[in-house]
């Protein structure tokens, strides 16, 4: 009689399979040289990989680090991106009466986790310029979209052409609010009620830091001429 009836709320079997379909709305971008696909990690890191090979396009990550209010970490008040880039959530700060000390002991302790995973993930790997050329930019879901919306205005610093927020799932809202931010944005479903993005996924464990090295690693080998 087919699948339970429960698996019907899944979009997804996993990442995997999320960034399989997600790559067929981005086929416009396929077999570009000015092309580049940029994931947040953990999450986004196997969606964008899969982006990245259906495209033929090179991988790298792009490292944002939530800031948590203190005791209520869940809540975001903020976020940094390489490059040295703070959004804060001004309504959160304000609401809760957050002063600037705080704010900024929360950034350097996560300042130093950022520096940290960029020098484990790359592997000695330097970053892929993305100067005057078109950037993907790709996580597993948006819900709020705060790490996303700090990783746009980070990478708008850097010079590229253009700017493609991309992702499986998304919240109907949060999507619609990005297309002031960036050039184009790709949500591949933005289903209602939206409460979650691990609600739409049938697996949606943590991605582990050796899984976001083996993908990269493999990514560039992929983009390695002669290799296969």
């Amino acid at each position: 009689m087919g699948e339970p009836l429960n698996e019907a709320t899944y979009l997804f079997r996993d990442r995997t399979e999320a960034g399989q379909l997600l790559a067929q709305k981005l086929r416009e971008y396929a077999n570009r040289g000015d092309v580049v696909v940029l994931a947040l990690p953990r999450g986004g890191v196997p969606v964008g990989f899969e982006v990245a090979r259906a495209l033929n396009a090179p991988l790298d990550v792009f490292v944002v680090r939530k800031l948590g209010v203190p005791g209520h970490e869940e809540l975001a008040m903020g976020a940094i991106a390489s490059g040295g880039v703070r959004v804060l959530n001004q309504d959160v700060v304000r609401a809760l009466g957050i002063s600037r000390g705080l704010v900024d002991l929360v950034a350097e302790r996560e300042q130093r986790e950022l520096q940290r995973r960029e020098r484990e993930y790359r592997d000695g790997r330097a970053s892929v310029d993305i100067r005057d050329r078109t950037v993907i930019l790709v996580d597993d879901g948006l819900a709020t979209g705060s790490s996303m919306r700090v990783a746009a205005i980070a990478l708008k610093k850097k010079g590229p052409a253009e700017i493609v927020i991309a992702v499986p799932v998304a919240a109907r809202e949060t999507c619609a609010e990005f297309r002031s931010v960036v050039d184009k944005v790709v949500c591949a479903a933005t289903p209602e009620p939206f409460h979650a993005v691990g609600q739409w996924y049938r697996d949606f464990s943590q991605t582990s830091d050796q899984e976001v090295r083996d993908l990269l690693s493999e990514a560039a080998r992929l983009a390695t001429p002669g290799i296969t």
